[in-house]
This record gives C-alpha cells, sequence and structure tokens, in this order.
C-alpha cells in the first residue's frame, strides 16, 4: 500500500487528495509557489515544499522540481489532480522512472488519448460511435475544405493535442473556413506546442454526457454511471448532475458498456471519464477521454457512495477493484455548482483580492469542497475556480431547491464570484424541467450574465457587512485599550437585567 503521496496541484483538488489520504492513514506532502505559500493545501498537508514562483511555467509544470521534491520528502507515490500535468504522459513516465508511483493511467494511454485523432481512430475500431469527420489532422487546406463541404456546414475545427475549448472553432460557411483554420491552428500552437488540427461535424445545440470507469490492472473495467455536463460558457462546465433526465434506461445501459468498451481499447487504469455528444435524436458520439479525475467527481461520489480518490489511490497499490457491474447502484440525485473568482455580471471576467469574509452554506445533503478560507489571497495566476457546491437530494426536485437554498446562503465578499450565476441557474425554468443542451446559457442570459439587478443587491450587501465588520473591529480595539477592572459579580447582574 502507498504509505506517503506528494500531491502535484494546488487548490480545492489538493485540499481533497490530502483529506482522502488522511482518511486513509496515508501521508501527504503539498508543493507550493509563492502566492500559494499560506494557501489551505500547505496547511493541510503534513509537509510542505517550495517549488518556485507565481507562475506555474515556473512552479507547477516544472517537472525536474516536482520529482525531486517527492524524492526528498520521502513520498513513494505522486498524485497528480486534474490540470498542470496531470494528463502529461511524458511527466507520468518520469514519475515511473524515478521510481515512484504514479497515480493515474499509463504513459502510453494518456499519450493515445491526448490525441484525439489517434483516439478516434481507436475508438472507431472498438466499435464506439464517433462523430463524422476527419481521422487525420489536417494537412492540406484545399482538401480539407473539400471534406468540410462533403461533411457538411456547420464543420468543427478542433485541436488535436488539447481540450478546454482551446484551439476550436465552429465553422458555418465556406468562406468563414480558411481564416478560422488559422486561427485554430495558431490558438492550438500557444496552447499546446501543437498545431494539428481536424475536422468534425459540428453538432448543433447537443447535450454533454460523461461516464465515470474504474479499471485496475487485472483487467477489470467497470462505469459508475453518468454525469449531465451540458450547463456551460465558452465550452467550460460550471453546473454538472447525476443521472442524467435525458437518459432512458436503455440508452444508459448502452453508453455505459461503450465506455467501458473505450478504456479497454486503450489499456486504460486507474480513474478516467468519457464524453459523449448525445443530439437532438437521441444518437450519441464519443467525445473524448479525460485520462485524470475529474472536476466534477463528487456527484458520482454523491450518487453511488464511492469515494473516488480513495479508489485511486487502491487502485495504484495494485489492489482489485471491490466491485462488479452488478454491483453498482445510483441512489437519489446529485448536483454541483462551480464558484469562480469571475463576474458574472461582466462577461466571466476574472476576480482577485483577498477573500473579506466566507461563510459557506451548511444542512442536510450539501457538501463543498474548497480551497480557500477568511482573508485568503485569490491571484490572476492559475485557473479561477474556488470551490465546488455539491447538494444530494432523494429526487432531482429535491436536489434543485437544495442548491438553490445553499446557494442563497452561500457568503464569500472581498471578490466577485459565480455565485449569483449559479442560483440564477437554478431559478431558470428551463433549467428545473430539464429542457437544455450546451447552447443554454448563451440563450437563457443575455451576453451569458446573470441578472445585474440581482448582483447589485449582493454588492450592497456585502459592503454593509464588511463596514459593520470593520466598526465592529475598531469597537473591539477601543474597548480593549481602555478596558479597566470590573466586578464578574456587577457584570453578572447587568445581564440579567436585561433579559
Amino acid at each position: 500500500m502507498i504509505h506517503n503521496v506528494l500531491i502535484a496541484n494546488r487548490g480545492e483538488i489538493a485540499v481533497r487528495i490530502i483529506r482522502g489520504c488522511r482518511e486513509m492513514g496515508i501521508g501527504t506532502v503539498a508543493v507550493y509557489s509563492e502566492v500559494d505559500r499560506l494557501s489551505l493545501h500547505t496547511r493541510l498537508a503534513d509537509e510542505a515544499y517550495p517549488i518556485g514562483k507565481a507562475p506555474s511555467s515556473e512552479s507547477y509544470l516544472v517537472q525536474d522540481r516536482i520529482i525531486a521534491t517527492a524524492l526528498k520528502a520521502g513520498a513513494d507515490a505522486v498524485h497528480p489532480g486534474y490540470g498542470f500535468l496531470a494528463e502529461n504522459g511524458d511527466f507520468a513516465a518520469r514519475v515511473e522512472k524515478a521510481g515512484l508511483i504514479w497515480i493515474g493511467p499509463p504513459a502510453e494511454a494518456i499519450r493515445l488519448m491526448g490525441d484525439k485523432t489517434v483516439a478516434r481512430q481507436r475508438m472507431k475500431e472498438a466499435g464506439v460511435p464517433t462523430v463524422p469527420g476527419t481521422l487525420e489532422p489536417i494537412s492540406d487546406e484545399t482538401a480539407a475544405l473539400k471534406t468540410a463541404e462533403e461533411i457538411g456546414f456547420p464543420v468543427l475545427l478542433k485541436a488535436a493535442a488539447g481540450g478546454g475549448g482551446k484551439g476550436m472553432r465552429v465553422v458555418s460557411r465556406r468562406e468563414e473556413f480558411q481564416p478560422a483554420l488559422q486561427t485554430a491552428r495558431s490558438e492550438a500552437k500557444s496552447a499546446f506546442g501543437d498545431d494539428r488540427v481536424y475536422i468534425e461535424k459540428y453538432l448543433e445545440n447537443p447535450r454533454h454526457i460523461e461516464f465515470q470507469i474504474l479499471a485496475d490492472k487485472f483487467g477489470h473495467v467497470i462505469h459508475l454511471g453518468e454525469r449531465e455536463c451540458s450547463i456551460q460558457r465558452r465550452h467550460q462546465k460550471i453546473v454538472e448532475e447525476s443521472p442524467s433526465v435525458l437518459l432512458t434506461p436503455e440508452m444508459r445501459q448502452a453508453m455505459g458498456e461503450a465506455a467501458v468498451r473505450a478504456a479497454q481499447a486503450c489499456g486504460y487504469r486507474n480513474a478516467g471519464t468519457i464524453e459523449f455528444l448525445v443530439d437532438k435524436n437521441l444518437n450519441y458520439y464519443f467525445l473524448e477521454m479525460n485520462t485524470r479525475l475529474q472536476v466534477e467527481h463528487p456527484v458520482t461520489e454523491e450518487t453511488t457512495g464511492i469515494d473516488l480518490v480513495k479508489e485511486q489511490l487502491k487502485i495504484a497499490s495494485g489492489i482489485p477493484l471491490g466491485y462488479s457491474q452488478e454491483e453498482i447502484r445510483q441512489t437519489g440525485h446529485a448536483i454541483e455548482v462551480r464558484i469562480y473568482a469571475e463576474d458574472p455580471a461582466n462577461n466571466f471576467m476574472p476576480s482577485a483580492g483577498k477573500i473579506q469574509y466566507l461563510r459557506p452554506p451548511g444542512g442536510p445533503g450539501i457538501r463543498e469542497d474548497s480551497g480557500i478560507f477568511e482573508d485568503s489571497e485569490v491571484s490572476l495566476y492559475y485557473d479561477s475556480i474556488l470551490s465546488k457546491l455539491i447538494v444530494w437530494g432523494k429526487d432531482r426536485n429535491e436536489a434543485v431547491a437544495r442548491m438553490a437554498r445553499a446557494l442563497e446562503e452561500y457568503r464569500l465578499f472581498g471578490i466577485r464570484t459565480t455565485i449569483p450565476f449559479g442560483l440564477a441557474v437554478m431559478k431558470n425554468k428551463n433549467f428545473q424541467t430539464g429542457h437544455f443542451d450546451t447552447g443554454f446559457v448563451e440563450k437563457e442570459f443575455r451576453n451569458g450574465s446573470a441578472d445585474v439587478k440581482n448582483l447589485s443587491q449582493i454588492a450592497a450587501i456585502a459592503a454593509l457587512l464588511i463596514d459593520r465588520q470593520k466598526a465592529a473591529s475598531e469597537i473591539r480595539a477601543s474597548a480593549n485599550h481602555h478596558h479597566k477592572w470590573e466586578s464578574p459579580w456587577k457584570t453578572a447582574g447587568r445581564v440579567e437585567n436585561m433579559r
């Protein structure tokens, strides 16, 4: 069994992994950049080591430094979390070459599924439905345009080496193709160091549904059901839920079996996610595989009762899966809303500063995975996610109502956040009835922004509360400075008379 894990990440996912390790009696080693020196993950880990300056290129992406720190700290394993180096096959190989355990899939599986065109070829061979398009990157622009015309506009240009909406362009007409191709290639080169782009048929207003899989080294592969991830802005998920209201039992079984075949086709091991697009005719197509733990993994944990971080640790330790497919059961309904340090009234522009007041919601069926605390600083150097709010209910109606109540209770002042936007989604009638797709935000919210009036009211309340806090602090400081000894009996009498 693994004894000591270095977490090559930061923020809420580092905290999540630390907590899972602690419950299993496994030691933890945190790493941090200059601006993260006082972050929550450094406070919770058993040990914490500096790895460089604030830019991720000088800290969280420096492979040599992370591996050297793991060896120095006596760690026997590395958990990458998500983002940064989590889907870097070369880093996974280097970790194992250094004699450390990589808590994730084999390096070859990461490389294979990270190349979108190669992954599409492998899925086609495995009998997993794929979106019509090219199986090879574009090499000749004239031939590519001809292919796009054969597929039929609109088409989607996608980076072969990446994801997250980078290097992606929708082309609606023939005359848009060449400039869009140049832009997609340039963006892909900048984001991934690889300008290869391929073509897919653009599915208009699809649903985005993914399946969580687990695979051990003994060849056992299971899925843990689906997550609905259609509520997005700029191709980034903001609300996830499980199960999906769209799927029939027959679709769920067929898509789950396809997800298992996809994992088997690439020799997968550990936790991963197979993502699908579902069109208006309920046809489903392979989109991509995320070879890591997903941001939205808690909704699966809440409906299945299976701790995915602990499963990752067990699998990496060589322990076989403790479940068969027939034993997996989903109970109730779970929803996750991501809380970003962004201003939804200003096109989701990033917001930085000090968190001056923080009071997360509580009550039955509520969970918060967070990497922040009151007085912590939020910088612009990294992904803007602050926390994830997760709720569970006996059915979807209860889960939606519970999430709305929790977001109304959530108090976070000092910076702009997407809390009001999440609440606006929960209050939306089309969301409540399950009538939505990946174009939901653009359709339902002007310029993708939430109700500005609502945001202004919240900002006013925040300002008033902060002013009162400051005034109370000044009064306490003054009282302490001029304090004179008073009989406790006299004080007790005054309290009694105030009843």
